[in-house]
Formats: C-alpha cells, sequence, structure tokens
C-alpha cells in the first residue's frame, strides 16, 4: 500500500472466521456451545500463520469460544502482539436449539422455525439471541477497535459475527446477511480510515491471500464498481471457482 493510502485508511482489520469444527456431516445449529477446532481447522489456522507472517498485526482479538481462540493463538505464534479474548465477539446465543441437528429442531419447534425463517433480524431462539442482539454489542465494540487503533489488526470472530460486521461496512440491512458467505478459516481485508471503512476483500481462504499481500506491497488494487446494499447479489461479486472464494473491494461507509 502506498504512503498516501496509509494516511488515507491508517488501520487495516483482518477479519477472520476461525477454522473448521465440524465433527460429523449432520447440519446443526452452532451457536454459544464451545466446540474445538477439528485437525481439519487447526491445519487452516496453520496455513494462516505462515501466509501472515510477512504483516507485521500490532493487536490480535478473538472471540473467547476456544474455537476461535485457539485459531488466534496458532496464528499469533511467534509473534509479540498478544491475543486478547473478549466475550462480545462470541458468535450469536441459539439457546436451546444449539448444538442441536436442524431437522430436530423443525420437528421440535414447530412453529418456531418457520417464525425465524420469516424474521432472521429480530427472531429469537428460546433462551438465545437474534441477530439484532449480535449487532448490537459487535458493531460497537468493533468500531471502538478500529477508532483507538492504527496498523495491522487480526480479529478472529465467528460466520454470524463477521456477516454483521461486513453488513455494517456494506451498508446492507442485516436481513441480507446470508447472502455473505463466510466459510471456516475464511479471510477478510478491511481498510479503515478516521471517518470511514471499505471491505477490499472478502471470504478469501489461505491460498488467495498471497495476491492480496503481493497487491499491497506493489501499491496496486484492483477496482471493481462502488457496491449498493441493496444490490448486492453474488453475480456483483468476483467469484474464482479454483479458490473457492469471493472477493468485493472498494466499498466505502462513512461512520456515524
Amino acid at each position: 500500500m502506498s504512503e498516501n493510502q496509509n494516511s488515507i485508511y491508517p488501520t487495516t482489520v483482518y477479519l477472520m472466521r476461525h477454522g473448521d469444527i465440524r465433527q460429523d456431516t449432520v447440519k446443526r445449529y452452532i451457536g454459544q456451545a464451545d466446540i474445538a477446532l477439528n485437525a481439519l481447522g487447526r491445519s487452516q489456522a496453520m496455513s494462516w500463520r505462515k501466509e501472515l507472517a510477512a504483516i507485521p498485526l500490532r493487536r490480535i482479538y478473538c472471540s473467547d469460544l476456544s474455537r476461535a481462540h485457539e485459531t488466534a493463538c496458532i496464528i499469533a505464534e511467534g509473534r509479540k502482539a498478544p491475543v486478547q479474548p473478549l466475550a462480545k465477539l462470541r458468535e450469536i446465543n441459539l439457546g436451546a436449539w444449539d448444538g442441536q441437528a436442524i431437522e430436530d429442531v423443525r420437528s421440535h419447534y414447530a412453529g418456531e422455525y418457520e417464525k425465524r425463517g420469516a424474521d432472521m433480524v429480530y427472531y429469537r431462539p428460546p433462551a438465545g439471541e437474534c441477530f439484532a442482539d449480535v449487532a448490537a454489542r459487535v458493531i460497537p465494540l468493533f468500531e471502538e477497535i478500529v477508532r483507538n487503533s492504527a496498523g495491522n489488526l487480526l480479529i478472529v470472530g465467528h460466520a454470524g459475527v463477521n456477516k454483521v460486521i461486513l453488513c455494517h461496512i456494506l451498508g446492507m440491512p442485516l436481513e441480507n446477511l446470508f447472502r455473505l458467505r463466510q466459510d471456516y478459516g475464511c479471510l477478510n481485508v478491511i481498510d479503515c480510515g478516521r471517518d470511514k471503512m471499505r471491505l477490499r476483500e472478502m471470504n478469501l481462504d489461505s491460498l488467495a491471500v498471497r495476491r492480496v499481500i503481493a497487491e499491497s506491497a506493489s501499491g496496486k488494487q484492483e477496482h471493481f464498481p462502488t457496491l449498493n446494499g441493496d444490490d448486492f447479489q453474488p453475480h456483483s461479486a468476483k467469484i474464482s471457482q479454483g479458490l473457492g472464494y469471493e472477493s468485493i473491494s472498494l466499498r466505502e461507509v462513512r461512520l456515524a
């Protein structure tokens, strides 16, 4: 990145989803249940440790759930930057549904499953949170971190948490958060200035990030049309079937 670009966006946030945790092929609701990384998840974190080795990280934040904390700690090995777990970065609390198979919830909570599908933003499972609740705790924390930081930061979160942050940056309503993809172990790159932020890259895997590092070092960046939140559709993203990632560049949002 050029000096001029650094003066405009002095902080770069590397926002990551924790590594893989799947133990079987059953589709489940996983919220704040504390599930550890599996072998693939640890391998993903080790791959990121290697790929991000050339990037000096001043601060490392993560959810205090073990899958995010372990991902962050693996990446942080050999660095001076401490890992700071934060409870406010936890995944959405799914209450009574947490850890249950989706098909079991569909059958045992007749009508409630459909209510959540009809109102993903405000519906709360029994003893759980809605995505509006997640946004209320995550967005102020994210903005505080950015406001009080400069340089490169790593934040290891969860699919729901990351999607809420990305919706905020893109100016998208939370109703559209499931239009955004966050694979296990993926990386998003966010440029942050004093009064605005922009999403440079989204849902990268560890192979794709090599291009981002090379472009940052050379000061070159690909330019894409600005995306409006209401117009965001999958075809608006650059999609690489070979690497399996979607890349969205240069969407700015002004901070209040």
